[in-house]
């Protein structure tokens, strides 16, 4: 647990600083921070496959439209 506490900690520290070293926003930067690091090892459980996304249909041509239509 320390360790995670930890990767928070450091990541927080990046955001304060790319973000100007801004006094006053900490739980924000943490929060920031939890965001970036737990969310990607709870979005896809171990033995549950990540959802596929659906690839679109290739757009028709006229052209073809007609030939298959002529078919």
């Amino acid at each position: 647990m320390d360790q995670l506490e930890n990767r928070i900690r450091e990541r927080a520290y990046e955001i304060w600083t790319s973000r100007g070293c801004v006094h006053g926003q900490a739980d924000q930067h943490w929060l920031a921070a939890e965001r970036e690091i737990l969310t990607p090892s709870t979005t896809t459980l171990p033995g549950k496959p990540a959802p596929q996304k659906k690839r679109p249909l290739p757009a028709r041509s006229k052209m073809t439209t007609t030939l298959a239509r002529a078919g």
